[in-house]
This record gives C-alpha cells, structure tokens and sequence, in this order.
C-alpha cells in the first residue's frame, strides 16, 4: 500500500469513528441535535418541540453514514474496486430513510 493510500484509508476511518461517536451520542440524546428540524427552528419552537424523534433519526443517519466510510476505508485496505458498489444501496437507504422517517415525525406532530 502507498503512502496516499495510507492516509486515505486512515482518514475514511477516522471520519468512520467520528460518526460512529456521534450516531451513539444522538441515541443517547447528548450533546447538539444534528437535524435541520432543530437548526432552523426558532429558539421558541426549540423549547416546545420533541426532540427525541430528531435525535433518533440523526442517529441512524450517522450509523449508516460511519458504515460508508467504513466500507470506503475496506476498498482502499483491500484494493477490492467492487466494495464501491455497497456504497450505492447504503446511500440510498439513508435518503429514503430520512424522507421516510421525516414524514412520520411530521405526522406525529401534527396529531
């Protein structure tokens, strides 16, 4: 392995772990909420709203998120160019899930 390759892989796994400690610090409810609907929420919508859907939510995103690097970082370690193509499904399920899941918190909101 060159020394590109090296310091791509080491970076594609850090960025893996740093999403991995956020997703597990959203699940716990810690820390800042990483979703729109809480950053562009004004501070009185803050107060009163729910967040616990929201952190929930950002936590799958960054689950499924830490698993793309992760496999990015596989790719580099192993020169295995088909491991890209998991990216492709991972990727997709993260923006259907946060369509998804956006919709069902809306609708709970609404009731």
């Amino acid at each position: 392995m060159t020394v590109s390759e090296t310091a791509a892989a080491v970076f594609v796994f850090v960025l893996a772990a740093i999403s991995l400690i956020i997703g597990i610090l959203q699940f716990a409810e810690h820390g800042f909420l990483f979703n729109n609907a809480y950053i562009y929420a004004s501070e009185e919508e803050r107060k009163t709203m729910n967040k616990k859907p929201y952190y929930r939510q950002s936590a799958v995103v960054f689950f499924i998120m830490s698993l793309v690097f992760v496999v990015v970082g596989l790719s580099v370690v192993l020169h295995i160019k088909k491991l890209i193509f998991l990216e492709i499904p991972l990727m997709a399920g993260v923006v259907i899930y946060a369509i998804v899941s956006t919709v069902k918190i809306n609708k709970q909101n609404k009731k």
